[in-house]
Order: C-alpha cells, then sequence, then structure tokens
C-alpha cells in the first residue's frame, strides 16, 4: 500500500469512484498524484523544464499520452494554463476518473479522448507542438512500441519535443520496478520469469511473461527509442538538460530522487554513475528522462 492515509479536498463521489477503479490500497496514492505537489508536479517540472523554459510552452498543444487517471494532465493544466492539453488512454474506467477530475477543477483547457487499440491513435487526435509519455513506455510491449512511438512522433510538429521520463533504464543492475531483483535485467526472458515468480514477493507465481512485460519489468534505453525514431522522416535530436546545477542527466536523476532516502547510497551511485560516463561516454541513470527534439528537416 503505497499511502495508507491522506487529506483531500475531493469532492465524495471522484473519491468514490477512485475507489471502486484502482481499489482501496491505491486510493490515497492516486489522489496525492495530483493534490501532492512533491510527487508528479516535482517530476514533471524537473523533467521538462530541465530541458526547456516554462514560456516556451505557453500557448501550446500538449499531448499527454497515457494520461491514465488523469493526474498528471491536471499537473500540465496547472502548470501551463494558458495551453491546451489533450489526454489520451486506452483503458475507459481509468478515462473515467480523468474526466471527473478536470470537471471538479473545472478546467477548459483540458479534454481527454481514448485509444482506438493499444498500438494506435485516435484520429481525431490532431497535431501538437510538445508530447509527454510518463511513465508510459515501459509499460508497452515490444510491438507497440514500434507502432506508437512513429505514430507519436508524426503527430509532433517540427521544432516540437517528446518527453519520455519515469521510465526504467533497462540495464540498471536492480530491477527495481516490477519485481525488486538484482541482475534479472541482464538475464534471457525465460530465467528472468522464473526468477521473478519464484523469488519476487510482487510477482505472482502464476504471472506469464507478458503480464510481467506489460507492468514494465524490461524498461527502456535511450539507444532503443532514438533508434525507433531514426526511422522515420524526421531526425531526432537527443537534449541535454540546461539548468542551473544540472551539467547532464546523471544531474538531472540525483536532484529529482531528493536526499532525504538513502543520501549516503544515492551519493555513490551518482559518483560511481558520473565515472562510468567518464570512461565510456554512456550515460546510465536508474530512471529515463529524455527530451528529444523533432528538426525541422527531413532525413
Amino acid at each position: 500500500m503505497p499511502r495508507s492515509t491522506c487529506e483531500t479536498s475531493y469532492p465524495v463521489d471522484l473519491i468514490e469512484r477512485i475507489l471502486n477503479v484502482k481499489g482501496i490500497g491505491y486510493l490515497c496514492d492516486e489522489i496525492m498524484r495530483d493534490e501532492d505537489p512533491m510527487y508528479v508536479e516535482h517530476s514533471l517540472k524537473y523533467d521538462m523544464l530541465s530541458y526547456v523554459d516554462q514560456d516556451s510552452l505557453d500557448k501550446k498543444r500538449i499531448l499527454d499520452f497515457g494520461c491514465g487517471s488523469g493526474a498528471s494532465t491536471m499537473v500540465l493544466a496547472r502548470m501551463f494554463p494558458n495551453s491546451e492539453m489533450v489526454g489520451v488512454e486506452l483503458e475507459y474506467q481509468l478515462l473515467s476518473i480523468a474526466k471527473m477530475r478536470a470537471k471538479y477543477y473545472e478546467f477548459d483547457n483540458v479534454s481527454f479522448i481514448r485509444s482506438p487499440t493499444a498500438d494506435h491513435l485516435p484520429s481525431e487526435l490532431g497535431d501538437f507542438d510538445y508530447a509527454v509519455l510518463s511513465a508510459v513506455y515501459e509499460h508497452l510491449l515490444t510491438n507497440e512500441r514500434q507502432n506508437l512511438l512513429p505514430k507519436i512522433w508524426s503527430r509532433l510538429k517540427p521544432g516540437g519535443v517528446l518527453f519520455i521520463n519515469q521510465t526504467p533504464y533497462r540495464y540498471f543492475p536492480i530491477e527495481s520496478h516490477t519485481t525488486g531483483l538484482p541482475l534479472i535485467n541482464y538475464l534471457p526472458y525465460k530465467a528472468a520469469l522464473y526468477l521473478a515468480t519464484r523469488f519476487s514477493k510482487r510477482v505472482s507465481p502464476d504471472d506469464d511473461w507478458e503480464t510481467l512485460l506489460r507492468r514494465g519489468i524490461r524498461g527502456g534505453t535511450e539507444r532503443q527509442i532514438m533508434r525507433i525514431l531514426r526511422a522515420t522522416s524526421y531526425e531526432p535530436v537527443l537534449l541535454e538538460p540546461d539548468r542551473p546545477g544540472i551539467k547532464d542527466r546523471i544531474d538531472l536523476w540525483y536532484g529529482l530522487s531528493g536526499t532525504t532516502r538513502l543520501p549516503i547510497l544515492k551519493k555513490v551511485l551518482m559518483c560511481w554513475l558520473k565515472t562510468f560516463k567518464l570512461i565510456s561516454g554512456i550515460t546510465i541513470t536508474p530512471l529515463l528522462s529524455l527530451a528529444i527534439k523533432k528538426s525541422h528537416s527531413k532525413s
């Protein structure tokens, strides 16, 4: 149970809807995703505004793909009140919560559209200046990544930016997202499935590999994402964070993760990641935080 208690300003009908859809174990967590400024809002501010100025997102059209119950869309609507937010989600029950949230806040810059299938976009979606996939990419199956990412990219205007964040790095030594097991990221799927179902308290013995993939066991990599986008017409440009005190994505991860919990361990890990980057030229972080700009010229 992520959070057992919380205080909220939500009306009773919205609380009941979240309870019916998400269950008692995730009721407070789902509410706080929207209302706690140190939760989703903190992450989105770091992950987006470390790459672009806030003014550049003013009066723009922003896609929140895989918006779920709409917490991230509500946060974006508050962050950029003069911009248009469009949340896209496949699951009808999650969208029902998102729409109730928007109605409660009386947002006039928010709309929601349901995806027709897991690997297609709504035909009426239109084009966007920015697109956000927050804690989404890891839950896409391999074929969905190959199919969906180019389609989202095609809806992004030249010069626009695609943000992919809160996705576990595929080859980090500890698979913390789904199983909590070390070194499982390096194993073939049959061995990973065997260990996950036998030794992880988070995994049921009856879970199959597709279930674990859907839950996010394999994460993603910068190289995989860029390879998919390079196969399209417009060249992707990977941006580096440009914020005081943040020189690269390792600094971004460290600043976002906070230092109140396990501060010494996080400091040691940051030093190791910096050293590895210096030696290999490769940036590794526990979570991906990518901003990819769509070039104006076709490749």
